[in-house]
């Protein structure tokens, strides 16, 4: 028994070397590194200027009320656009199924700097097709890119448009398995359409639809390509700039290692706080 023991491992050996050494050292060593000064040579142990200086940085506490503000608008609409996609897809009325569930999960498989670059065609204040829609019904020109809550606007419809396919995907899984029998039963019953949703859809749906929410609160509290990508690195004016984009600004520009570890594990801590609030606020699904 030993034997094949030891043998299992054996086989499993590359992997778990090349596991510890590509994922539980850079924890570890990102940890120790939260706790050094590294804006200059020697690196010396100094927790003030980094798990101290994040308590009273105003840069930090800016990213991190746009990343509040991100998950508390665009989550909520985001998932309600994905429970609604997913029942229209569900349908037995819509023809052409595969492929409209394709199209709305497309979004995903679309390299994050082509769809950056349309965006900021689409929303360009001078010829994007966007402001001449808006210009065509009387309304003034939005300037996408130099307004501070329009450009948080572009950045919440830009998540929405990439993401909501693919929660909507996995929340019609989640509807593909509920029993056709309880809706017959509901019929029977003289049920309407819109009670048999509210009463016996969303309920059952409630464990796929906490999974979404924990996913994009996990996947918001690392946003970065958007606002680095659609408005130029978090403009104008840092009034985009996320924790995901603050942390690369430490990490990649200034180089302070140190600090950036601290904004590093602050997200991690932030979002396992709240995605285990949401696991907690929908326990009752389980």
């Amino acid at each position: 028994m030993k034997q094949r023991t030891g043998t299992a491992y054996g086989f499993l050996s590359p992997y778990l070397i090349v596991f510890a050494a590509f994922w539980i050292w850079p924890i570890l060593y990102s940890f120790y590194l939260s706790f050094l000064f590294t804006r200059r040579q020697p690196w010396t142990w100094n927790p003030r200027v980094t798990w101290g200086r994040l308590v009273q940085d105003p840069e930090f506490f800016n990213a991190l009320k746009n990343t509040l503000l991100i998950l508390v608008v665009q989550v909520p609409v985001m998932i309600a656009l994905a429970v609604l996609l997913a029942v229209l897809l569900n349908s037995t009325l819509l023809k052409a199924r595969g492929i409209m569930r394709f199209a709305f999960f497309a979004p995903v498989v679309v390299g994050e700097v082509a769809y950056a670059a349309v965006f900021r065609l689409m929303f360009n204040a001078d010829f994007g097709v966007i402001n001449k829609l808006i210009e065509g019904v009387g309304l003034p020109a939005v300037s996408w890119f130099s307004d501070p809550t329009a450009a948080m606007a572009l950045i919440i419809m830009a998540v929405t448009w990439r993401w909501a396919g693919y929660n909507a995907i996995i929340i019609l899984s989640g509807l593909q398995s509920i029993p056709d029998d309880v809706y017959e039963a509901a019929t029977l019953d003289r049920v309407s359409p819109v009670k048999q949703f509210f009463y016996i859809t969303l309920p059952l749906l409630r464990p796929i639809i906490v999974f979404c929410v924990v996913l994009s609160v996990i996947g918001t509290m690392q946003l970065f390509a958007e606002p680095f990508l659609i408005t130029n690195r978090g403009g104008p004016g840092g009034a985009t700039e996320t924790l995901g984009l603050f942390l690369y600004r430490q990490g990649f520009t200034v180089l302070n290692f140190g600090y950036a570890s601290a904004v590093a594990y602050t997200i991690a801590a932030l979002a396992v706080v709240i995605s285990l609030l949401n696991l907690w606020l929908g326990r009752d699904a389980t």
